[in-house]
């Protein structure tokens, strides 16, 4: 894969709690001239963000992030609040204790009422897989599927570790054919970033790739 074309695959990132409006200006005025799939920002600077850069630049946020132990009721409106506020893609975090637990019909009900308030919104499901068992992820695999939900993500990047190219192979041979894959947590290279993407990633969340390319190529 061409280093440069990376860029297309990448949800920009900038969700550290400390994150002024300048630095999601600055995040946004690159994905915008590079052409990122996405910018992936926390609610609190959707409206904000939508209304300056409207329809040049496509809202991704998350959803009971990072721990994803909020109830199911919250997640619910976070997402609905989100579409109001311009996010058109919508990352939720899976409850892990529920998983844990083995409660997988309650994970399976949360999500249903997750996917049912994104409507036609693009809904991505972050497993956090450094907490689970390979049992686990691949029952989850099932779950991701059966909702209809669009993509499953390995990780918040808040968590112990990130995305692994194993669990990227276990996630092709487990989830259903409409489901794509988006590795994120500890991409902090180009190398990194398309060795993810030639395993078969459509989306890589990252907040580092996009700076490393542009200063590699001269962009």
């Amino acid at each position: 894969m061409d280093e440069k074309e990376i860029i297309k695959l990448i949800d920009h990132t900038q969700l550290q709690a400390d994150a002024t409006w300048e630095d999601i200006v600055s995040l946004c005025d690159e994905a915008v001239k590079y052409k990122t799939a996405t910018v992936c920002i926390p609610p609190t600077y959707l409206k904000r963000t939508h209304d300056k850069y409207g329809d040049n630049l496509k809202l991704c946020t998350v959803i009971g992030f990072p721990l994803g132990y909020s109830c199911t009721a919250a997640k619910v409106v976070e997402a609905k609040e989100a579409i109001k506020d311009g996010a058109e893609e919508i990352d939720t975090v899976v409850n892990v204790s529920d998983v844990k637990n083995h409660r997988y019909d309650e994970v399976k009900k949360e999500l249903e009422e997750i996917r049912k308030a994104c409507g036609y919104k693009l809904l991505k499901v972050i497993i956090e897989t450094c907490y689970l068992t390979e049992d686990e992820k691949k029952e989850l695999c099932k779950i991701v599927t059966e909702v209809k939900a669009d993509y499953i993500k390995t990780s918040t990047g808040f968590g112990s570790a990130g995305a692994t190219l194993e669990d990227i192979e276990l996630f092709k041979k487990n989830i259903g054919p409409d489901v794509k894959i988006k590795a994120a947590g500890g991409i902090r290279t180009i190398e990194d970033a398309v060795a993810y993407a030639e395993a078969g990633c459509s989306r890589i969340g990252s907040s580092k790739v996009v700076p490393l390319v542009v200063k590699k190529y001269g962009l």
